[in-house]
């Protein structure tokens, strides 16, 4: 057996994520029917990370082992032939044996992005979140450095997770772009870099940081609700058109 290692880009708009889900299209279900014709039976393919229904890849990242004998470069062509557009594989490389997507990696990088104006380019809609209300993004930017370093994320964990262990290390957080007087018609972007994500957890940080930037929560509140480890006290979670895995790193 052979370790494959496959580099991702999707467009998760119609898909219900990454994980096979008995009903629906998912990324994984995709990948693993597609490899099926190369290996002549069922395979599994494992990803980086489980993103969610809604949410896009810059550069997911999965493995899987076959015993196929074909061309790497082939696989790549053979996939892309049969994928649908919305999913594109980027690179197809042989790995060492016993590398893992996920467990191998080490730290992920993941970007939102919000149009902060009166309206939404239909061109961005299926890409960024929507807040007419003008956002203070230096406000956003003091209250993400309380996030930053080594803390419990249990409050910005999102329900139906069964992780036991809350603890990330955030290594920086941040914001590009800047709200004009009639707001900014591209798309505000946080960057966020950690050694690891909880469910939802992106989603959640930046629904709180848009509730410190709309004026209703002081910068301080988020040090106070990173604190509390209760779920209850922060903000909306973000919708997922705006989430991206950028990168896995190893």
């Amino acid at each position: 057996m052979r370790v494959l290692k496959l580099t991702i880009e999707y467009d998760g708009t119609d898909l219900v994520g990454w994980q096979r889900q008995p009903e629906g299209i998912s990324i994984q279900g995709l990948l693993e029917d597609a490899l099926a014709a190369f290996e002549g039976g069922p395979v599994m393919v494992h990803g980086a990370g489980r993103t969610d229904a809604g949410v896009h890849a810059l550069a997911q990242i999965a493995s899987v082992a076959l015993s196929a004998g074909h061309d790497a470069n082939a696989i790549q062509r053979g996939l892309n032939a049969v994928l649908p557009p919305s999913v594109r594989v980027v690179s197809v490389e042989d790995a060492p044996s016993g590398f893992h997507a996920r467990f191998d990696a080490t730290g992920k990088i993941y970007e939102y992005r919000v149009v902060n104006a009166p309206f939404v380019s239909p061109f961005l809609v299926r890409y960024a979140w929507h807040v007419p209300q003008r956002l203070d993004v230096d406000a956003m930017r003091i209250a993400a450095g309380a996030l930053v370093g080594r803390h419990d994320f249990a409050a910005f964990q999102g329900a139906g997770s069964d992780v036991r262990d809350t603890v990330r290390t955030i290594e920086s957080i941040e914001w590009r772009g800047d709200v004009g007087a009639l707001g900014n018609a591209a798309p505000l972007t946080v960057t966020i870099t950690a050694d690891g994500f909880l469910r939802h957890m992106v989603r959640s940080i930046v629904g709180t940081l848009v509730e410190v930037g709309a004026g209703r929560w002081p910068p301080g509140e988020v040090a106070a609700i990173l604190a509390s480890r209760d779920r209850s006290r922060v903000g909306r979670t973000a919708p997922p058109q705006g989430l991206f895995l950028v990168r896995v790193r190893y």
